[in-house]
């Protein structure tokens, strides 16, 4: 099997979904992704450098999301992560607020503001509500079920669940195509998925096989390669930095509750009235944490 970039890293998923000369191959996965009738199909892409979401050392990473802007002046943003830092649900509402608001311009009036979507495509577990792998969240009234509007639209899709129902053969690339474009993340790491995928795009879907063809083209780019291995060995740094301060947060609780059984003792030998040096001696707590549970 060639040796291939790794579409989940943020980088080679630009390269490939957010470089010009590549729109027919976002407009097909943004078809997919937003389940369009066939009279509504995407059949133009805008790519646009996402101005709105530089102004800080975090937000600077955003850079390699793919924004692009459609037909009917609908902002998309889509974006990949492989690390979980529990903060995507905060994330993803201000960026899709940054990118809502960026719309507007002097003079403009509110209801010329477009519809704005962010997509998220994450390689960890992430919503535990749903065996789903693709939730759409949009803004509805919370007893009758009504949708205010439409303006608001986030998306969520979780490889790890969608290679579970692949495996189980809950889902077929053949038959959907979000399946087959997510799979194609997946790809660099399963022969089984490219073989099954390279097939699809010979028989019947032009726009995957000009995918693959790019994907191929691009690993082959010194240049590319460069920067993409930069980028992998950043990822793969911050996902060690992300375990090790897990870890510590489970060192720090557990060195806690015993901290919290030995104060439940402590104030237990107060209640029987046994004096502080025998209780310092058997706990091991302080003078002064002990009068501090006589106080109580």
């Amino acid at each position: 099997m060639r040796r291939r970039l790794d579409l989940r890293v943020d980088f080679a998923f630009k390269a490939l979904f957010g470089t010009h000369g590549n729109e027919s191959i976002l407009a097909a996965f943004l078809n997919a992704a937003l389940r369009l009738p066939d009279n509504q199909k995407i059949t133009e892409v805008t790519l646009l450098d996402p101005q709105f979401n530089k102004e800080n050392t975090e937000d600077k990473k955003s850079i390699l999301d793919v924004h692009a802007q459609l037909e009917d002046g609908s902002r998309v943003n889509v974006e990949i992560q492989v690390n979980n830092k529990h903060d995507m649900e905060k994330r993803t509402l201000y960026y899709w607020s940054r990118m809502y608001t960026s719309q507007m311009k002097e003079g403009m009036d509110y209801g010329e503001l477009c519809r704005t979507i962010t997509i998220n495509i994450v390689d960890f577990r992430y919503l535990s509500h749903t065996p789903g792998y693709h939730s759409i969240f949009q803004l509805y009234e919370t007893e009758e079920k009504f949708l205010l509007t439409d303006t608001l639209e986030i998306h969520f899709m979780e490889l790890l669940k969608l290679l579970i129902k692949w495996r189980r053969g809950e889902v077929n690339p053949r038959e959907n195509q979000l399946v087959r474009w997510l799979l194609l993340l997946e790809a660099s790491e399963d022969e089984e998925i490219t073989q099954v995928l390279e097939e699809i795009a010979m028989q019947e879907d032009q726009t995957l096989k000009k995918a693959i063809d790019e994907w191929e083209r691009v690993s082959q780019d010194p240049e590319v390669l460069l920067a993409y291995e930069a980028r992998r060995k950043a990822l793969l740094d911050e996902k060690s930095a992300l375990k090790r301060a897990e870890k510590q947060g489970e060192i720090i609780g557990e060195e806690r509750g015993k901290k919290k059984a030995i104060m439940k003792v402590a104030l237990s030998m107060i209640q029987k009235g046994m004096d502080n040096e025998t209780i310092a001696e058997l706990t091991e707590l302080t003078q002064e944490e002990i009068e501090q549970l006589r106080r109580q």
